[in-house]
C-alpha cells in the first residue's frame, strides 16, 4: 500500500474513530428471579456519513477485521472481537501512530484491554483485584 493511502487512513482514523469501553449489566429476564451479569466490552469503532462508507471499507481491508453496519444515514466499522482487538487493531496502532488526544486515548484504551484480554472467559468475581481497580 502506498505511504500517502496509509497517512490517509491514518488522518480518517484519528478524526472518525473512538476506543470505546464500556461496562455493562446484562438481565437475563426469562430466568426466575431475574439474574445480572455484569461484564466490560472493548470495542474499536469508526463512523462516518453512508455516503463515504467506501473508506470504512478501506480501512476494513487494511486492518483485516470489524463489521460495517449502515444505519439511516451513518456508516459504522465496528471491531469488538477481544481477539481481534488484542492481536489485530493493538499492533496496527503501535505500527501507525496516532498522534494528539487520540494517542492519549489509545493507550488509556490500550491498558483496559490487556487486563480484559488477560481475564476473558473469566467471571469478574476471579479476576485479580488489581486488574479490577485498574
Amino acid at each position: 500500500m502506498a505511504k500517502k493511502e496509509t497517512l490517509n487512513i491514518q488522518s480518517l482514523i484519528n478524526q472518525n474513530s473512538c476506543f470505546n469501553l464500556q461496562f455493562r449489566k446484562d438481565t437475563k429476564r426469562e430466568r426466575p428471579n431475574s439474574p445480572a451479569y455484569y461484564r466490560w466490552k472493548a470495542q474499536f469503532v469508526v463512523t462516518m456519513p453512508k455516503e463515504k462508507s467506501n473508506f470504512l471499507e478501506m480501512i476494513k481491508n487494511k486492518i483485516n477485521c470489524g463489521r460495517i453496519h449502515i444505519v439511516k444515514n451513518q456508516a459504522r466499522l465496528s471491531v469488538q472481537k477481544i481477539d481481534d482487538i488484542n492481536n489485530i487493531v493493538i499492533p496496527f496502532f503501535k505500527e501507525n501512530k496516532l498522534s494528539g488526544e487520540k494517542k492519549k486515548d489509545f493507550e488509556i484504551w490500550k491498558k483496559a484491554v490487556n487486563i480484559l484480554f488477560a481475564n476473558k472467559s473469566k467471571p469478574i468475581l476471579k479476576w485479580d483485584k488489581k486488574d479490577i481497580s485498574s
